[in-house]
């Protein structure tokens, strides 16, 4: 069944989420103590981001803290904002340790989890958007934004606090990413660089994609109008997409269209970026 927009907030902790995330932590602490040894002049780096910590929570929201802080909201503030988000929904750190381990999964540059929560900014925006999007819904609305500011000058990512996101989401590279305001983004879905979730330009209220679960949308991709593009589907790169996408379908071109026989699975979680028809590849 569909997460469909209504419930994307709730994103309450599981029963063994506790556990999880413990054990994410620890593997997490074991990389940065291996790059320490391997590598001497990381040891403070390491040190500073993860090692001084006690926590996921508490290493989380200080990297983030740490990239988002300016003159305008110091560090230590930040923190105490991000620690706030964290405290009163635990749900985002559920998230959190599951974007990671699908960044882990998914991307064949990396085989750890280290380098992602440390490096990747399509990780780092989508955890910021995740503080923003909680200050949104509790009417902080100026601090929401002046997180999306901060993440688009820092990150090259431009996710607006109100869209709705899912867990276990890759944002590969994450550069040149928009994502609009009235936009969901559900469970499992990879998305690569420069892609655009987006309005038509002439539309109010609720004028942003839907995308649904295990979706992939391939580099370049504009996604434009309140249209859902349905579970387990692909969208082949450089594709501009303004009809809705049946579930399992493959679409590419200006304007896109299916192409193949339709396929079986989650693409936004296998990663298969082939299309049935040979001269395409996402």
């Amino acid at each position: 069944m569909p997460l469909h927009a209504a419930n994307l907030h709730q994103l309450s902790p599981d029963l063994s989420a506790s556990s999880e995330i413990a054990a994410l932590w620890e593997v997490l602490c074991g990389e940065a103590v291996s790059a320490s040894a391997n590598d001497p002049a990381l040891a403070r780096a390491m040190n500073s981001a993860i090692l001084y910590h006690g926590s996921f929570a508490q290493a989380l929201g200080h990297r983030l803290a740490q990239k988002l802080a300016n003159h305008d909201i110091d560090i230590d503030e930040l923190q105490a904002v991000v620690a706030q988000a964290l405290h009163n929904e635990p749900g985002i750190l559920v998230a959190a340790a599951a974007d990671l381990r699908a960044v882990k999964e998914r991307d064949p540059s990396n085989s750890e989890i280290l380098t992602p929560f440390l490096y990747f900014k399509g990780f780092l925006a989508l955890q910021g958007q995740r503080i923003g999007h909680w200050l949104w819904r509790h009417e902080r609305l100026h601090l929401a934004r002046h997180l999306q500011s901060r993440i688009s000058e820092v990150l090259g990512v431009d996710i607006h606090p109100a869209a709705r996101m899912g867990k276990g989401i890759m944002l590969d590279h994450g550069s040149g990413l928009v994502i609009g305001e009235t936009a969901v983004v559900e469970d499992d879905v990879s998305i690569l660089q420069n892609v655009t979730l987006g309005g038509t330009g002439k539309q109010s209220g609720d004028r942003h994609p839907k995308i649904r679960r295990g979706v992939l949308i391939g580099a370049g991709a504009k996604i434009l109008g309140n249209i859902e593009i349905g579970t387990g589907a692909k969208v082949g790169a450089g594709s501009v997409v303004v009809a809705p996408v049946r579930p399992f379908t493959s679409v590419v071109g200006v304007p896109a269209k299916p192409v193949g026989r339709g396929h079986t699975g989650l693409p936004g979680v296998t990663m298969d970026q082939t299309l049935d028809e040979p001269d395409y590849v996402i």
